[in-house]
């Protein structure tokens, strides 16, 4: 059995309850019984709460997707800087050699990828952690202060589940040869795999 309780309402309160009441399926005690139910449990109505906390979820994980598209962009942007800086330019008779052994690094590499997308390891977690361990004061060394003087680092272990050959440097011997930049337009027409 239900309890009962007498209420006093303002005039306008109990207008409105009278209307809401009048209409099909009304019920004063209903319509309070909900009311008072609603202001004393707005998590088990208000939708919108659930709504708010599932969007800040998604923002803090955009937030993070935006924050590794920002270090792979400038790694890319870095690295790019770096290869057009020192590799020298090659002469005609060694690009079939340099395209060889360009697509065999291409090879071992998209290997690597392969294997950590499916093992979902991050490299850049991996070095960030190796470098957090081995020199924890690299990240708060303050940019404007004068560097000290380095210190000897231990060597990083290669991975023993790595099975790939490693990748072969590419030594570069004629320097005076005629260059007109990194790739010819002929080598383009007659490489079917670029």
């Amino acid at each position: 059995m239900k309890p009962r309780i007498n209420i006093y309402l303002d005039d306008h309160t109990a207008a409105q309850l009278a209307m809401a009441a009048s209409r099909p399926g009304g019920n004063k005690s209903r319509i309070v019984n909900e009311a008072i139910d609603r202001f004393l449990n707005p998590e088990k109505y208000d939708s919108n709460r659930a709504l708010v906390r599932r969007l800040d979820r998604m923002s803090a994980a955009m937030d993070r997707i935006d924050r590794n598209q920002s270090i792979g962009i400038e790694t890319l942007a870095l690295f790019i800087r770096y290869f057009l800086t020192i590799t020298p330019p090659l002469s005609e008779e060694d690009q079939a050699t340099a395209h060889a052994l360009g697509r065999e690094r291409f090879e071992v590499i998209a290997a690597q990828v392969g294997r950590r997308l499916a093992s979902e390891q991050n490299l850049l977690s991996e070095v960030l952690q190796t470098i957090a361990e081995t020199r924890p004061d690299l990240f708060a060394v303050d940019p404007d202060r004068p560097p000290e003087p380095k210190t000897e680092t231990p060597p990083v272990e290669p991975d023993d589940d790595d099975d790939l050959p490693p990748l072969r440097p590419v030594v570069l011997e004629d320097d005076d040869a005629d260059f007109n930049g990194p790739f010819s337009d002929e080598e383009f027409e007659d490489d079917p795999d670029v």
